[in-house]
């Protein structure tokens, strides 16, 4: 059974361009794993493989919903486990690259997810009666759930309530994981020295405002407004403040390469807590070989069916 082959780290580490060696060697399509890049328009700001790149290798999960639509973790779960059985029929083995850690860890671990989309109104009337009323709630609906989410926390919690009203069942009772049967190979990323990975940050955001990145927001906000929840994140929030006249162009780009540091502190936490994951230092000269290398022993386990590569 063919597996699979997942790259993901921090941002700025390098994943597309090794992704994309890889993809060339293997004669394998790239699947992304970053919960931006499946919204059309949002290109230079997300750092979305460029058309010459998937010129050279098939990219699926880009471009996959309107700006204006919200891809919930379970709908991309359900689009991913499909192109991957697609990928492995073909008897190729896909590569699932990306820095969003939720959506590789609902692939990879098979998360059980509750398929209830949000609902507003009902929030709103769950929200109104205070955290407390709502927590107090909860601990009578799902006292298992109360176990692992704090007092304090208004999210978790009105999800939870969510799920149970929708339902009728305690979203405790519906979570879990399913693992795939096949096997995984996960290779993460990450630069020997904090400096390496801040430096590489900075040119990433220089190259993003010199691409025109600007103006790509200035166009996003003509089309949906400014108001669109996407426009929120990371360094779109930065140049719509610029485009507002709130703040500088050189303080858009200090404040995009600042969160953008803070941020990759966060991926790499929550990727250091899964020890299946086997760690390259990006700042190596050999490290395309020596991923290369590791890839060929997975390939190469009785599990794997024969897979036709190139040196």
């Amino acid at each position: 059974m063919p597996g699979l082959i997942v790259i993901c780290g921090a941002t700025a580490t390098g994943k597309s361009g090794l992704a994309l060696d890889l993809a060339q060697r293997l004669g394998s399509p790239i699947l992304s794993a970053d919960s931006r890049q499946v919204y059309r328009e949002f290109d230079i700001g997300t750092a979305k493989p460029t058309v010459a790149d998937r010129l050279l290798v098939p990219h699926y999960l880009l471009d996959i919903c309107d700006p204006r639509d919200n891809l919930t973790v379970a709908d991309y779960q359900d689009r991913a486990l499909k192109e991957i059985a697609e990928v492995q029929g073909l008897n190729q083995v896909p590569l699932l690259v990306g820095g969003t850690g939720l959506y590789l860890k609902a692939v990879v671990k098979g998360l059980k997810i509750p398929r209830v989309a949000p609902n507003p109104q009902l929030r709103s009337q769950l929200a109104a009666l205070g955290q407390g009323q709502c927590y107090a709630m909860l601990q009578q609906v799902d006292p298992e759930s109360t176990t692992r989410i704090h007092a304090n926390d208004s999210v978790r919690t009105l999800r939870a309530l969510e799920v149970f009203y929708v339902t009728g069942c305690p979203i405790s009772q519906q979570q879990g994981e399913n693992p795939p049967s096949y096997p995984i190979l996960q290779i993460g990323l990450d630069c020997t020295e904090v400096q390496e990975g801040d430096r590489r940050i900075l040119i990433r955001t220089q190259e993003m405002f010199d691409a025109g990145f600007v103006a790509e927001v200035e166009s996003i906000c003509e089309k949906y407004g400014t108001n669109l929840p996407l426009l929120h994140t990371l360094g779109y929030a930065e140049v719509k403040q610029y485009l507002a006249g709130e703040i500088s162009r050189e303080e858009a780009q200090e404040l995009t390469a600042l969160h953008t540091r803070q941020f990759a502190k966060r991926q790499r936490t929550w990727f250091r807590g899964d020890r299946t994951i086997e760690w390259f230092a990006v700042d190596q000269p050999d490290l395309l070989e020596r991923v290369w290398h590791r890839v060929q022993g997975f390939l190469e386990q009785p599990k794997i069916a024969s897979v036709s590569v190139t040196s």
